[in-house]
Parts: structure tokens; sequence; C-alpha cells
């Protein structure tokens, strides 16, 4: 069974939320019998270690660690120059000036061979990707020294790729889930199947064990997505609130508010197809489709224009990623989330 391959007793995962998810959060997780989870996509090859090796410091237990596998992003320089000028006024309305160029800044996995050659180093338990699958020989290289992997699938051709390259377990990442879309290709068109959708799919489907994500917030969620036929759920914006979650003060208020209803899927701030509280920067729509400069390359103004608004004490530009789900955030410890989403469940599968 999945559970017993990675050495959970409960079928709770806490999702690897880049930015969010903390080695304190992922080491509580797994302490409390479910998995955690780190994203090292954003951190680089030092970042990602010493984030490793601080959760092997709270924690005995297996945890995962989660890549981009992203297709590097198609430059065109006349593209991020109209990108900057649209964002300029935003800019100055917080007395600064947006950068004076746009970088690719994260490497992607299908590329990084010093992630590749560090994870063989560390050899984490779990490993995962998201926005697509990095090449055999890596795969091959990750199941050898002893990694189980996780891939996102957003339909069912992504969840039977996955299989075919010999993942253990594919996430089914549905419409209502927060943060990035998984999906292998952005600018392919996308059915936006539900959670309850795909994961009857992904079983029925493939023969691999599927892991439900999106919109699950409590044991009640977990139960449905075992009814389903899920092996486990992954779930990342239960845990947005707690108290090792490195969202800001301004992200939590804005959780804990009215945009918690109202969460809405944009490209505007990565580039990438995301799900995000409502906020100052998600009102922002309506560009052409080769108005956006791929991710990560939208990516770095969009840092950079919140970082400049959040020194004039605005928090409306932030990357909020939250799910459907938002609004029944609790704030607790992570362990003491993660005991009560299996003390509301009805039963806990056995392997």
């Amino acid at each position: 069974m999945i559970l017993d391959r990675l050495g959970v007793t409960l079928p709770i995962l806490q999702a690897p939320m880049a930015g969010v998810s903390s080695p304190a959060m992922a080491a509580a997780v797994s302490n409390a019998g479910g998995l955690g989870a780190l994203g090292i996509g954003a951190a680089g090859v030092a970042g990602a270690r010493t984030m490793i090796d601080q959760t092997r410091e709270r924690t005995s237990q297996p945890f995962n660690v989660n890549l981009f596998v992203h297709a590097p992003a198609r430059r065109n320089p006349a593209q991020d120059a109209a990108w900057i000028d649209h964002w300029r006024p935003e800019f100055a309305r917080f007395g600064a000036t947006p950068p004076a160029r746009l970088d690719e800044i994260y490497t992607s996995f299908l590329t990084d061979d010093a992630m590749f050659a560090m994870l063989l180093d560390a050899r984490p338990a779990v490993v995962s990707f998201h926005f697509g699958l990095p090449d055999a020989a890596r795969i091959t290289a990750l199941r050898d020294a002893g990694a189980t992997l996780l891939a996102t699938a957003t339909n069912l051709d992504e969840a039977r790729a996955a299989q075919a390259a010999g993942v253990h377990a594919v996430v089914a990442q549905g419409w209502e889930a927060g943060g990035h879309r998984g999906m292998f290709d952005p600018d392919a068109p996308d059915d936006r199947l539900g959670t309850l959708a795909l994961v009857r799919l992904c079983v029925r489907q493939t023969g691999l064990p599927v892991i439900a994500a999106g919109g699950i917030m409590d044991g009640a969620g977990i139960d449905a997505a075992l009814a389903l036929g899920a092996a486990a759920a992954q779930l990342g914006s239960a845990y947005i609130a707690t108290d090792e979650s490195l969202a800001d003060a301004g992200y939590r208020a804005t959780l804990a508010g009215p945009a918690a209803h109202h969460t809405t899927m944009t490209r505007t701030v990565s580039g990438r197809p995301a799900r995000c509280l409502a906020n100052r920067f998600t009102a922002a729509q309506g560009f052409a489709p080769d108005a956006i400069p791929d991710y990560p390359v939208a990516y770095d103004l969009g840092k950079a224009l919140n970082a400049a608004a959040k020194a004039a004490g605005e928090p409306g530009y932030g990357a909020q990623w939250a799910g459907q789900g938002a609004p029944l955030c609790r704030n607790l410890p992570a362990a003491a989330l993660t005991r009560t989403l299996a003390a509301e469940m009805r039963s806990i599968p056995a392997g």
C-alpha cells in the first residue's frame, strides 16, 4: 500500500507550498503521522539542502520534497519590456521603479543538474514533481536511491504520462486547488476537472495509487476522497494559517477576510495559472494571451511589485495562493491540525 511506502500512519499529506511550508511545518506534520512537505523549487540548491537538513533536525520521519519541472521560459525581450511598462504606474504609486529587466528566477528540474546531484546525495524519502516530469534517467536514479516518487496531474493524460514514467503515485489536483495548476503545458486547453471527477477518473483508468488534492480542508473531505478510491488526501490551504506557516501578516489577514470566499485563477502574478485570494493583483485581468511573459519570468516582476507595495504598507500584491476551501482554514499548530483532521475522519485505512 502507498501509505506504507510513504512511511505514514495517516492518509494526510501536507502540500509542498513554496514560500509557505517550512521545515518546522513539515516536521510537525510528519511527527503527527502525516507526510510533511517542503517546496524546494524556488529555494536554489543551497537553500533546498538547508531546508532538508533543518527538517531532519526536527524529525526522523519521512517527508516530501517538491520540485518544479516546468518547460524553460521562452524569452521575448519586447514582451518583457511591454510587461514592465504596463506595471510602471503601479510601482510609481508606491514610490518605486520596476526592474530594468526580468529574469528567469527559478531553474527547472529538467535542466538543474546541481539540484539533481544534491538530491542523490541527500536521499529524501519522497520526491514529488509539479508542472511536468523529469527525464527517464533522473526518475530511474531517484528510484534507485530509494525515493518514493509522486507527480501532480490535472487530467487523465497527465496521470497516464506519470504512470508510464514510473512514478509511484499521482497527486490528482482538481480545479478547486490553491496555488499553481500543475498542468504540464499551461497553454494547452484545460478541462478544469474538479477534484471529485479527476480522482475517480484516475482511480478507474490508471493503475497508480491516487492522492486527492483540491478543496479538502477537514476530515469529512478526506473521507470523501477515500470513498472515491483515493489512497490519501493532500491539503495545502488548510495549513496556511498554522503557526509554522511562512505566510506573512498580510497574507493571513486576507485569508481570514472576505477575499477567502472569492479566490480566482490568474496568470497575472506569475505567468502560470494559479488560484489566489482576491486582492489588488488578481483584479488585473483581461490581458491578451501573449501579453504575459512565461513563468517564471513574469513572477520576477510580480515579486518586485509585491516588495514595493509591502514596503509602502500595501499587502494586496502578494502571491496569496489559496484554494476554494479557504474559508474553512483553522488557526492551529500544524501537528494539532493534523491530529484534528485524523479525529474528524470516520476511519483510517490500514496501510
